[in-house]
C-alpha cells in the first residue's frame, strides 16, 4: 500500500521522512526503490538496530523526538507514520508537527490498527488487561508466549513499551485528520486474521496465506480488518 501510494502521489526524487521508524524496515524497503529516506525514532535501541541493517547511502537514521523537526525548518515530500499514533497520549500534537514539516503538495501516509477489529479485540486489549492485573492468567500466557517464541518485542521495533493507548475506528481516524487540518484521500485495509493468534502462528510461515488473508480483508466490510492504511493531504489551517 505504501509503495503504491508513493508511486502515485510523489516524484521518484522525493525526500521521505519515516517517523517512529523502529528497526528501519520500512525506511530500508523504500530505500531499495531509490527513495531518499530519513528514519527517526526516540528509541536508541531501534535506531541502533536500523543503522546496523542499513546498506544505503541515501537512507539515514537518527534518535530524535518529532517535535525537534520544526526547528530544522525542512520540508518533506512524504511522511510515513506507520503504527505510531496508537501509542501516543495525544496524537494531535504529532500531527501538528507533521503538518508543519510536510510540503504543501506532499502526502502523509498513516497506518493504524482498527480499534474494533480482530487484532485489537482478541489480542491487544485482553493482553493489556492481563498485563495490568499481573495475575496468574497473565503469568501463564506470558510463559506460553515465551515457549512459542514471542518475547514482547516485534520484528519492527526493539522499543521497551509497545502498548496501545488509542483504539481508532474509521470515523475517529477521519475526525482526527480533519481536526488537524488534513484530509484522507485514500483508504485501504490491512489483513483479516493475520495478527490474531493462533492464526498468526500459521500465517507468519506462509506468504501465500498472508496474501490470501489480505485479499479476504479487502472483500469484507472495513470493521473486519485488523488495520487501516490511509493517505492524507494537507488542508489549510483554521
Amino acid at each position: 500500500f505504501i509503495v503504491k501510494a508513493l508511486d502515485n502521489y510523489i516524484p521518484p526524487t522525493a525526500t521521505i521522512l519515516d517517523i517512529g521508524c523502529g528497526n528501519g524496515f520500512m525506511s530500508l524497503e523504500l530505500g531499495s526503490f531509490g527513495y531518499s529516506v530519513r528514519g527517526i525514532d526516540i528509541s536508541e535501541k531501534t535506531i541502533a538496530k536500523a543503522r546496523s541493517l542499513n546498506k544505503f547511502e541515501h537512507v539515514s537514521f537518527d534518535v530524535m523526538d518529532a517535535e525537534a523537526l520544526v526547528a530544522e525548518n525542512k520540508k518533506y515530500n512524504a511522511i510515513i507514520c506507520s503504527e505510531v499514533l496508537e501509542h501516543l497520549h495525544n496524537p494531535g500534537e504529532l500531527l501538528s508537527v507533521i503538518h508543519q514539516t510536510l510540503a504543501d503538495n506532499g502526502r502523509l501516509i498513516v497506518t493504524v490498527p482498527n480499534g474494533k477489529g480482530p487484532r485489537e479485540t482478541f489480542i491487544t486489549k485482553p493482553i493489556q488487561w492481563m498485563q495490568k492485573n499481573d495475575g496468574l492468567l497473565w503469568k501463564g500466557i506470558h510463559g506460553l508466549k515465551k515457549i512459542l517464541g514471542y518475547y514482547g518485542k516485534t520484528e519492527q521495533s526493539e522499543a521497551d513499551d509497545l502498548g496501545h493507548l488509542q483504539f481508532f475506528t474509521k470515523n475517529q481516524l477521519e475526525r482526527l485528520s480533519r481536526e488537524n487540518n488534513f484530509k484522507i484521500v485514500k483508504f485501504g485495509k490491512a489483513n483479516f486474521l493475520g495478527d490474531v493468534f493462533p492464526f498468526s502462528f500459521l500465517l507468519n510461515r506462509s506468504f501465500k496465506l498472508q496474501d490470501l488473508d489480505c485479499k479476504l480483508a479487502d472483500t469484507l466490510p472495513h470493521y473486519f480488518t485488523c488495520g487501516f492504511n490511509t493517505v492524507w493531504q494537507k488542508e489549510k489551517g483554521n
